[in-house]
C-alpha cells in the first residue's frame, strides 16, 4: 500500500472509492483491479470484506464493495450536499408493522422494506413499505360511507360512497406491484434530493377494488377529457388546508386500464388507514404517487394536469441527459410513466453467512418492468465477468411481479458478490450504475448486489 489509510476501509469506500481503490490496491491507472491485487492491498480488502476474494481479479475499479454499501441512510441528504456517514438504520415503530423496516423519513412517515423481506410471492401488510406525503388522516369508523366525488369534463357528476362502489360496481382482486417514483434514488452520485429508498419501495399485495375505468364511463367522460386530476384526504405538513398535499394524475388512456382500479381491500383485508383506506387509487406499472390514498375526488381535466407533484422537477424525468449536480432546465424535464426494469434478490440477504464447505447458493427473487412484463433474469458471482439465466415463473396476472429461481456455483470459501439484472420485453436491460441522473432521483433501477460470506 502506497500511504497510510487514516479512515476506515469502509468509510473510504463510501465517501471516495477511486482513491479507495487506490490506498488498498496501488495506484489504479486503468478501468478496472485487473493486475494491482496482492500483497497488502488484496490482505487489506479481504479482512475489510470478512474473506478472501476469490474473483478479486474481476471487481471493477471504484466499485463500492456490496458488503460496505448497502446500509441505508437514515434520512435523505440535501442534493448538494455530500453524503453524511452512515451510523445504521433506524428501524420502525408503528402498530402491526415489522419492526424490520428502515425508516428514511420521521415527517412526513416513509419506511422502506429490505430486500430480503420482500421474498414472499404475496407482500404480507406488515412487510409492506409506507409512503406518505402530508399528516396522516385520523382513522375513518365507517369505511362505507366514506365519499368522494368524480367531477370535471364529464356529462354526470358522480358522488358515491365506498358502500356504492361495492354495491353498484363488479368487484376485481389482482396481485399487482405499487411502486415508490423514488425508488432506488440512493443509488445516484451525486446523491438526489428526496426520501433515499434503496429497493425497498415496492410491494405486491392482492387489491381488491372497481376497475376505474367503469366508474370514469358511468360518468360520461367528455371528449374534451385528456386527464385525471386526484385528490385526498391527508393534511399538508405545512397544517394549511388550502394546500392540496399532493394532487398526481394520468392520461385517459391509462385511467381506463383494465387493471387501473380504486381499491378498498388489500390481501382480503379491509384497506388500512396507513395504506390509504379506506379508499385509494392503484395505478399499477406507474410511480406510486398517481395512486392517490385517501380518495376524495378525482377531476376530468381538457389538459395535462398541475397540480402539486406534476410540475418542476417532480415526478420528472430529463428529456436529455443532463451533468450530473447541474441546474435544472424545467423545460427538459418530461413526466415519468412506466416504471423501470427491475430485479432483486431476496434470498439470501445480503450479509449472509453460509457454512464452510458451501459450493451452490440457491437464490430467489423478484422481478418487475412497469407498464412491460420481464424477458428474463440473469446472475453473475464474477462481478459480471459472466451471467447464468435464471428460471423466471409466470406472473400471476398483469402488472404482478414475476418470482425467478437460480442455483449458482462456487469454487471455494470466501466472499461473493451476487447479481442479479432483469430485461424487460422491450429490451431494456438495468444498468450497472443508476442511469440519467436528476436532480429528484428518479428511475435509478442499478442491478441488485448483495454479499455473501462462506466461511
Amino acid at each position: 500500500m502506497t500511504d497510510k489509510i487514516e479512515r476506515s476501509i469502509e468509510e473510504l469506500y463510501r465517501n471516495d472509492p477511486q482513491r479507495a481503490d487506490a490506498e488498498v490496491f496501488g495506484r489504479v491507472t486503468e478501468p478496472n483491479r485487473r493486475g494491482f491485487l496482492g500483497g497488502a492491498g488484496l490482505a487489506a480488502m479481504s479482512a475489510a470484506v470478512g474473506g478472501t476474494i476469490p474473483f478479486a481479479a474481476d471487481m471493477p475499479g471504484g466499485l463500492i464493495p456490496a458488503a460496505m454499501a448497502q446500509t441505508p441512510p437514515a434520512s435523505a441528504p440535501p442534493a448538494a450536499a455530500a453524503p453524511a456517514a452512515k451510523k445504521g438504520p433506524i428501524y420502525l415503530n408503528f402498530p402491526g408493522k415489522s419492526d424490520k423496516l428502515v425508516v428514511i423519513g420521521e415527517r412526513p412517515l416513509v419506511a422502506e422494506t429490505p430486500e430480503h423481506l420482500l421474498d414472499d410471492d404475496t407482500t404480507p401488510y406488515e412487510k409492506f413499505f409506507i409512503r406518505n406525503n402530508g399528516q396522516i388522516p385520523e382513522e375513518t369508523k365507517d369505511g362505507d360511507k366514506w365519499k368522494f366525488t368524480v367531477e370535471g369534463e364529464v356529462n354526470n357528476k358522480l358522488e358515491l360512497t365506498l358502500g356504492d362502489l361495492k354495491s353498484k360496481y363488479k368487484a376485481q382482486t389482482r396481485r399487482m406491484v405499487l411502486e415508490c417514483g423514488g425508488n432506488g434514488r440512493s443509488f445516484y452520485s451525486p446523491p438526489a434530493s428526496g426520501n433515499q429508498w434503496t429497493n425497498g419501495g415496492a410491494g405486491c399485495a392482492e387489491w381488491t377494488g372497481v376497475r376505474l375505468g367503469d366508474v370514469l364511463k358511468a360518468a360520461g367522460v367528455k371528449p374534451s377529457g385528456i386527464y385525471t386530476a386526484h385528490y385526498s384526504a391527508d393534511l399538508h405538513l405545512s397544517g394549511n388546508p388550502a394546500t392540496p398535499t399532493l394532487s398526481r394524475g394520468v392520461r385517459m388512456a391509462k385511467a381506463m386500464d383494465p387493471e387501473s382500479m380504486i381499491v378498498w381491500a388489500m390481501n382480503g383485508q379491509p384497506l388500512s388507514n396507513i395504506h390509504g383506506g379506506p379508499v385509494r387509487l392503484l395505478i399499477p406499472g406507474w410511480p406510486g404517487s398517481a395512486s392517490q390514498k385517501w380518495l376524495t375526488k378525482i377531476v376530468i381535466r381538457d389538459k395535462e394536469h398541475d397540480g402539486p407533484g406534476m410540475t418542476g422537477t417532480s415526478y420528472r424525468l430529463t428529456i436529455n441527459p443532463m451533468v450530473p449536480g447541474d441546474k435544472a432546465d424545467p423545460k427538459n424535464f418530461k413526466i415519468m410513466e412506466s416504471m423501470p426494469v427491475r430485479s432483486i434478490i431476496t434470498s439470501p440477504a445480503n450479509g449472509a453467512k453460509l457454512a464452510a464447505g458451501t459450493r451452490e447458493v440457491k437464490l430467489r427473487g423478484a422481478s418487475w418492468a412497469g407498464d412491460h412484463t420481464v424477458r428474463r433474469v440473469d446472475v453473475s458471482t464474477d462481478y459480471g465477468v459472466t451471467w447464468q439465466p435464471a428460471k423466471l415463473e409466470k406472473a400471476k396476472n398483469r402488472f404482478d411481479w414475476q418470482r425467478w429461481t437460480a442455483a449458482v456455483k462456487l469454487p471455494r470459501d470466501g466472499y461473493y458478490e451476487i447479481w442479479s439484472r432483469a430485461m424487460d420485453s422491450r429490451g431494456q436491460m438495468q444498468p450497472h450504475v443508476a442511469p440519467n441522473w436528476n436532480p429528484s432521483g428518479y428511475g435509478g433501477n442499478p442491478m441488485h448486489r448483495i454479499a455473501v460470506l462462506i466461511a
